[in-house]
């Protein structure tokens, strides 16, 4: 049985990529351990079919969080006995290559995002010519490259000649059962109910523009539920607005109780300003997530969710970021034949996107099998 070691520097309790990448390769006969790091205020993790192991970390961000987890994630993969290494992102791929040229091992890089094309990224020239210079020295010896969008593929062969293999995020065929109701999550009767969620809420993202244009929607009722750097800020926004009310914050919850939520809500937000080429190239889970629960979404007009929104019909293209003309697309959704019709595409596209499909490629990277 050959043994996996996946490295991630999130604390693995809502990763839903990774989860979902080592129940794969589980289910194919893989020993699998899933590494990511741990706080004092991370959730337990719950019941997974495969190891997991969480680094106790000092830092928390900025460059002493990242110099921490490079240490510790070398340190222990070089007396950790495994097969394969799996570096999923950017901020893992340094030691795992190094230990995989040490140990002569296979490496597979899982890229969830274009990394050095992120706002946070390209706005520090320190950070940016570091993590350049990580990518630019181990990218072009990588033998298995997997990411997220087609742009990203198409990207990363333009930049060095390799064609990544492309594995969307898309959630499992089966769905949570829906175990709360409108009433029991405080969702308020006879509004239509706007779903914005998450784990990267963060500024810039779209967040400040749907509080402003929730002045705009007045039967409507906004549920914020994540996480991110943004959300301060939008609840000083709603305080200003006068718009407390008719925005419910809601902390990060685990991916069933964030079923219900999604499942519940009317229209979702699937909203990024184009700030960089990384939000440019995303294709954000949530997407997938709004579609296999059913649920119609307005999304901001960039190639991804785009195609992904009008090849499938599953919700409206705002025409630009601005408070009004996302207002205008959540009016036009809300119309009943359209939000009755879109929803009914969801179900149809949630019988295409699923993970099964997508695992059809990596039987390709892990297993040698063709599709």
């Amino acid at each position: 049985m050959k043994r996996v070691v996946l490295s991630v520097t999130s604390d693995l309790y809502t990763d839903q990529r990774v989860d979902k990448m080592s129940r794969f390769l589980h289910k194919n006969g893989f020993d699998v351990t899933l590494v990511g790091r741990r706080y004092a205020d991370s959730p337990a993790m719950d019941k997974r079919p495969y190891k997991t192991r969480r680094l106790h970390l000092l830092f928390r961000r900025g460059f002493l969080f990242y110099a921490e987890y490079q240490i510790r994630i070398f340190m222990y993969l070089l007396f950790k006995k495994c097969d394969i290494l799996v570096a999923n992102d950017l901020d893992t791929l340094l030691p795992n290559f190094l230990i995989s040229k040490l140990k002569n091992k296979e490496l597979v890089y899982d890229s969830h995002e274009y990394f050095c094309g992120e706002l946070s990224v390209l706005s520090k020239p320190v950070s940016l010519k570091v993590w350049s210079g990580i990518e630019h020295f181990c990218f072009p010896k990588l033998k298995k490259v997997i990411t997220v969008s087609q742009s990203i593929v198409d990207q990363y062969e333009k930049e060095y000649g390799i064609r990544p293999y492309l594995v969307r995020n898309i959630p499992v065929r089966e769905k949570f059962t829906v175990t709360e109701t409108r009433e029991s999550l405080e969702m308020p009767a006879g509004k239509t109910i706007l779903i914005l969620q998450g784990s990267g809420i963060n500024e810039g993202r779209g967040g400040e523009e749907i509080v402003q244009s929730m002045a705009l929607l007045q039967n409507c009722h906004l549920f914020v539920v994540g996480e991110g750097t943004a959300i301060s800020k939008m609840k000083r926004m709603a305080e200003e607005l006068h718009l407390s009310d008719r925005i419910t914050f809601v902390d990060r919850q685990s991916p069933r109780m964030l079923f219900n939520y999604t499942s519940l809500a009317d229209i979702g937000f699937a909203i990024d300003s184009d700030l960089s080429p990384n939000l440019r190239f995303s294709l954000p889970n949530k997407i997938f997530d709004y579609i296999k629960a059913s649920t119609p979404m307005v999304a901001s007009n960039l190639v991804e969710r785009a195609r992904i929104v009008n090849q499938y019909g599953v919700g409206v293209v705002a025409e630009s970021m601005s408070p009004e003309d996302i207002a205008a697309a959540v009016q036009r959704l809300a119309e009943p034949e359209t939000l009755k019709r879109c929803r009914e595409n969801c179900a149809k596209a949630a019988e295409e996107l699923t993970w099964e499909n997508e695992e059809n490629v990596l039987k390709l990277v892990y297993c040698d099998k063709s599709i």
